[in-house]
């Protein structure tokens, strides 16, 4: 492990910082009125990512397309977006299994684009983090609406989380791999979030209710025993020998705290 303390290594999106922008030098006024938030389109219909596109490029945005849930976490990396459309329906990483894994990595907006029009298909998108729900068939004009409210809301700015590192622990977001102490450390989905949710968090005190909302999505509709259960599961993986001996405190009354190690 490196002994440089602890960091988080991010990836800024959307709107670039002011100096990046060239405040200060001629033109740094048109540039920034000229900039183009950028959305990507994740759909494994190419006539709906078609349509979709001229849409968003008539009204002035840059557009990028993925067939599928791992080519638009590729591009979260690559030219990451202000804003995500994401359908529900697709082979292999479906539409919430995909929005799992960008909620991993960064805070930015998600509209659900599906056909699946049921109420609980609608809750179980926004629990899961997504930002809104558009049902297929959709009007342009609706769907158009919505992109622009949500990236006036955000301010087209956010940040993909790429690793992490202290004295104890490495992260590596997109690869979902953690590594304790150079020992690869496997957890279940449910495993790694929590870490995540712990180590976006150092050294500050967490309670149940705020660890569901975080971990689950769900502060009222899974029962408190959940992350007493799975904090307990988290530590035997980071120390098997001393699971006591893991940087995870509990705040007695409280909830849990992750101690930062750093040298």
């Amino acid at each position: 492990m490196s002994s440089c303390g602890s960091q988080m290594r991010t990836r800024a999106t959307g709107q670039e910082s002011v100096t990046a922008a060239g405040i200060g030098l001629p033109g740094w006024y048109e540039a920034r009125m000229n900039a183009r938030p950028r959305v990507l389109v994740v759909d494994d219909d190419e006539d709906i990512r078609t349509l979709v596109r001229e849409l968003l490029e008539r009204a002035g945005y840059t557009v990028d397309e993925a067939e599928n849930g791992r080519a638009a976490l590729r591009h979260l990396f690559s030219s990451a977006p202000a804003l995500v459309i994401l359908d529900v329906t697709m082979p292999d990483l479906d539409g919430y299994q995909t929005l799992e894994r960008i909620r991993d990595l960064s805070d930015v907006p998600v509209i659900m684009l599906t056909a699946r029009t049921q109420e609980l298909e609608k809750v179980r998108g926004l629990s899961a983090g997504a930002d809104d729900y558009v049902a297929k068939p959709f009007g342009r004009q609706e769907l158009l609406a919505r992109v622009q409210a949500l990236l006036r809301r955000t301010g087209g700015k956010t940040e993909v989380l790429e690793a992490y590192q202290d004295d104890f622990t490495e992260i590596d977001y997109a690869q979902r791999r953690v590594v304790v102490q150079g020992r690869d450390v496997q957890l279940t989905p449910l495993e790694f979030k929590l870490l995540a949710a712990f180590v976006q968090n150092p050294n500050q005190v967490l309670s149940r209710d705020q660890l569901l909302e975080l971990v689950w999505g769900d502060p009222y509709g899974v029962s408190g025993d959940q992350v007493k259960l799975y904090v307990g599961y988290l530590r035997r993986k980071l120390v098997p020998d001393a699971p006591d001996e893991a940087p995870i405190e509990t705040v007695r009354g409280f909830g849990y705290r992750y101690r930062k190690t750093q040298s």
